[in-house]
């Protein structure tokens, strides 16, 4: 090493009498045990400096939080705390010479092993701080995400919600800054560990020895799986159809077949979960070491989920169950119809919106029979769907918020899995959305008065997205809010910059699942009309953005715990000092 490599730490003799100092390049320099060691001054905790913590018996330890280091290595005792970086130390004419070089500088590998250490100990800073690191690192957010993932359907909990929420977040990034994109996966992942902890390893039973069943077979097995809640035979069919080379499509359609045999499972959820794990493996890459525990996730979801049409509300004072059995059975046996059938876009809308449930079964019947695309009819469910939350008002108890969310989000799954698929069976998903419409419409009455577009204000304001966040600083500012986008919108101002602001409110906050899951149904749908430039398209786009203004303004301000801390982190990589002594 160069003689410039080198850092001059003073005499020998100077630091036996003082134990410790700091040099330059903030190392702090010990003697302790007849031996020089050196180690980098902030504690990587949260900063402390080290040099005025305690040494005894080769354990550093911080005065601030307690956390313990070998000063030999700089490897700590505690899972919380991260490796402080350890420098070479030579002795020459009883000079005291540092190397300006640590010897356990991060990389990639030990970032990414210490965010599984993270997720697996579900300790938020430690998280944080991997994520920080690695994609300043530049590593690829998606090769992040596979690390969550893989760790989260390890877990015996299945796919929940902290799984759907890290792959949202992957969704919306290209909406994001660099650190907005931070903590969307921080966010992530966090949730992925809250899910996992204290749940057992999972362990995959198998698949049959003989993998040459016929697919249509296995899919009729499965169904019946599905059928009496049977997870494990469900689960050994889903692993032989894998392992006989089954397309993540055909996989797809076999697994949501059997979901929509039955209405509107736990609310939408379970079709969701399905729709988001797919979302996952298309972006991840099907890969036989994703495929398997990604989709096995899945199979708990059947175990005893609530079946909608056992439920009295679909079935009185209107009974929703029978016209819709007979529409499925029309459907099955009507011959493959090429596409002759007009829609009219608003017109659907607004029967979706009605409170006339047999007239829309019958509507979305015909739609089908004369040939409608089921992708777009889900598109104008979902824009129907975003219509409540516009038009949901806040005298409604707080928690309904959550039901028009179900029925929007679940909207939007069903869209999303239509657009891949043309599997006849899955168009029984857009009545089951259809019907959750219908049966929010009294939590639109009355119904809140569309927003009035906020003027400028006096002294010229131009809608700086500044502004909006302002408003959401303060509780009940729903309309306030509202407002502001529909008068940023009249203006001409861009809606890509606004769902990025829209953004930073969610990631800015202690969001629960929900909100997670309204963002990017939101930024997904609105893209879904970009290509168009129509009345009605402009329309849509209006009311999904109005629709996230709303629920977050709603959901607004929290306590800001988990942005907090990868603040915290964020910082700590930036090398600002956290700790401040008092001035005396």
């Amino acid at each position: 090493m160069r003689t410039e490599d080198w850092i001059h730490a003073g005499t020998l003799e100077e630091l036996k009498q003082v134990h410790s100092k700091v040099i330059k390049g903030g190392i702090a320099v010990f003697y302790h045990e007849d031996e020089v060691r050196a180690i980098d001054n902030r504690c990587p905790h949260l900063g402390f400096p080290l040099h005025l913590g305690s040494v005894c018996n080769g354990i550093l330890t911080c005065h601030w939080h307690h956390a313990r280091f070998d000063i030999c290595s700089g490897g700590t005792l505690d899972p919380w705390a991260d490796d402080v970086p350890a420098y070479d130390v030579k002795i020459e004419n009883e000079e005291v010479w540092v190397s300006s070089r640590p010897r356990n500088s991060a990389n990639s590998e030990k970032l990414k092993r210490r965010l599984r250490e993270g997720l697996e100990q579900n300790i938020g800073i430690v998280i944080a701080k991997a994520v920080i690191g690695l994609v300043e690192s530049g590593v690829p957010a998606d090769d992040i995400v596979r690390i969550g993932v893989t760790f989260g359907t390890s877990q015996g909990s299945g796919w929940g919600a902290g799984l759907t929420i890290l792959t949202a977040m992957r969704n919306v990034l290209p909406k994001l800054d660099t650190t907005g994109r931070i903590l969307a996966l921080y966010h992530g992942l966090r949730h992925v560990a809250r899910a996992s902890s204290g749940q057992a390893p999972r362990h995959l039973l198998g698949a049959l020895p003989s993998s040459t069943v016929p697919m249509e077979r296995l899919r009729g097995w499965y169904r019946d799986c599905v059928e009496v809640r049977d997870t494990q035979g469900a689960e050994k069919l889903l692993l032989t159809a894998i392992s006989g080379g089954a397309a993540i499509e055909q996989l797809a359609d076999l697994m949501l077949i059997s979901v929509t045999d039955h209405f509107y499972l736990d609310g939408g959820h379970t079709f969701d979960f399905h729709n988001k794990a797919f979302e996952a493996l298309e972006s991840l890459g099907a890969s036989a070491s994703l495929t398997e525990p990604i989709l096995a996730s899945l199979v708990p979801l059947i175990g005893s989920p609530t079946r909608s049409e056992e439920l009295h509300h679909w079935q009185a004072p209107v009974d929703l169950v029978a016209p819709l059995r007979r529409a499925f059975e029309r459907l099955q046996q009507a011959q493959a119809s090429e596409p002759s059938v007009h829609v009219d876009e608003q017109a659907l809308v607004t029967q979706l919106l009605s409170d006339q449930p047999e007239e829309t079964v019958e509507q979305l019947t015909k739609l089908l029979l004369g040939g409608a695309e089921p992708a777009h009819l889900a598109q104008l469910i979902a824009v129907a769907a975003a219509e409540r939350i516009v038009r949901f008002h806040t005298q409604n108890e707080f928690s309904d918020w959550v039901s028009v969310l179900h029925t929007f989000t679940y909207a939007h799954a069903v869209h999303e899995r239509l657009r891949r698929s043309k599997e006849p069976l899955l168009s029984r998903a857009l009545y089951y959305g259809a019907m959750a419409i219908y049966h929010d419409r009294f939590l639109n009455v009355p119904r809140a008065p569309k927003p009035k577009p906020k003027p400028r204000t006096s002294s010229g304001g131009s809608f700086a997205p500044e502004e909006l966040l302002e408003l959401m600083d303060r509780r009940q500012q729903v309309d306030e809010a509202a407002g502001w986008v529909a008068g940023y919108l009249r203006e001409g101002h861009d809606p890509q910059k606004l769902l990025g602001t829209l953004g930073l409110a969610l990631l800015r906050e202690d969001a629960e699942f929900h909100t997670f899951q309204l963002y990017e149904a939101a930024v997904s749908e609105y893209d879904h009309w970009v290509a168009r430039t129509d009345a009605f398209a402009q329309q849509a786009q209006e009311t999904f953005l109005i629709a996230c203004t709303r629920y977050l303004a709603a959901h607004a301000p929290s306590a800001r715990e988990l942005p907090h801390t990868a603040h915290i982190a964020w910082r700590l990589y930036r090398g600002e000092k956290l700790f401040e002594e008092e001035e005396r």
